[in-house]
């Protein structure tokens, strides 16, 4: 039976083309093609995405970390700075769906391929932008990494130990987030393109993704003055939740509402505590957060991890390890839900990576292909699919236009 477009994912039927680099934009990217769509990744003929190189991995090695940002893409090479290469483009942007990038603003437009110029040849398309400040204001034109982005919307001053400087998150959680806005905005505006048949631009900025991840802080400070701090481990007044010592490491306990109190203090085989009006509503508890803590941590600190875990489960009590790479590959939930898959490649015979997230029940996403080589699918993008003449295939490439 042959395969239709969206029994290779919800989004089977639609065409991406990435121009980005690094994380921003083609975490989006990813995003889509693990949803179905055709990502047709567009790099620099000889030099493609640093994302290539990037990354831990074994010496003479290749990235570890492109198999993953990659998978699900298709890789062709075109100079968008030749007159020939932006002619390119615009063939490829009229049979597209999206066009994702995340250059600095008015790269594109210097280049001729702004807006109004894509519009005018597919009116449908819809063009995902990701950069540091966003498409207009007065911080637009400025390099705008990710980590200048989290400590412009907040992140990093409320991240870290009180007594230390802001700290970063262990990821680009920056880059991420305000690539999953994008893809957020790009099917919002796939809707709206399906009622009046016209596409937009998707401006997703990193500092506000970042910004909008930070619950009350602004509104706190509007109306009480409040400025939020590190705390380490801890939300303040949020009590108890918080890592605990055990005899063989540590265990994350979050028991701050009052029922699951209860459940805590009767594993804990102290019944009683939940009627102490030291603890027993969320406001007490919270007042004496840091006693509380002691007192659990001197419980479990005499019970091994995996006690703790079984009393947490047997009653009710939200719990968990911290977990690194190598719990998470143990873990019998992880086997069972397949979170982890390992995939075919070509270049380490197989590895294994996260899988497609969220799951859906009747279309579901998947990792249907590997990470492409740089221009490995030169030939049918622009043979097959743009019917390009071989004579013309062959000047463009002899003058690393492709």
């Amino acid at each position: 039976m042959a395969t239709t477009a969206f029994q290779r994912g919800a989004l089977g039927d639609l065409r991406v083309l990435e121009l980005g680099t690094l994380l921003a934009g083609p975490f989006c990217g990813q995003l889509l093609g693990d949803l179905g769509a055709e990502v047709i990744k567009i790099e620099p003929p000889g030099q493609g995405d640093p994302m290539r190189v990037w990354g831990r991995q074994k010496a003479g090695d290749p990235s570890l970390w492109w198999p993953v940002i990659a998978r699900n893409k298709k890789a062709i090479t075109l100079d968008l700075r030749q007159a020939e290469g932006q002619a390119l483009l615009l063939e490829l942007a009229a049979k597209s769906d999206f066009l994702l990038e995340n250059f600095r603003p008015g790269t594109l437009e210097k280049w001729n391929l702004g807006w109004e110029r894509l519009h005018a040849v597919n009116p449908r398309l819809i063009m995902i932008r990701v950069s540091g400040y966003g498409q207009t204001g007065p911080y637009a034109a400025r390099a705008g990494f990710g980590a200048i982005g989290e400590a412009m919307g907040g992140l990093r001053y409320v991240v870290g130990d009180p007594g230390s400087p802001p700290a970063r998150v262990g990821i680009s959680i920056g880059d991420s987030l305000a690539a999953t806005f994008a893809c957020v905005g790009a099917l919002a505006a796939l809707h709206h393109r399906e009622k009046t048949g016209q596409g937009q631009v998707v401006d997703s900025a990193i500092y506000e993704a970042v910004l909008g991840m930070m619950e009350s802080l602004v509104t706190e400070y509007d109306k009480t003055g409040y400025i939020r701090e590190r705390t380490g481990a801890i939300l303040p007044n949020v009590a108890p939740s918080n890592v605990y010592p055990a005899a063989d490491g540590m265990v994350l306990i979050a028991a701050n509402q009052d029922t699951v109190f209860r459940r805590l203090s009767e594993a804990m085989g102290m019944p009683a505590l939940a009627d102490d009006p030291g603890y027993a509503n969320h406001q007490a508890r919270g007042a004496r957060q840091a006693e509380l803590d002691a007192l659990i941590g001197r419980w479990t600190a005499g019970l091994s991890t995996a006690a703790v875990l079984g009393l947490m489960e047997k009653h009710g009590v939200p719990a968990g390890q911290i977990y690194r790479a190598p719990d998470m590959l143990e873990d019998p939930h992880f086997a069972a839900r397949e979170a982890i898959v390992e995939v075919p490649h070509p270049q380490f015979g197989s590895i294994r990576m996260q899988n497609v997230v969220p799951k859906l029940s009747a279309t579901p996403g998947g990792i249907r292909a590997p990470s492409p080589s740089l221009g490995e699918h030169n030939d049918p993008i622009y043979l097959d699919f743009l019917g390009l003449p071989r004579e013309r295939y062959a000047a463009l490439k002899a003058a690393r236009v492709i």
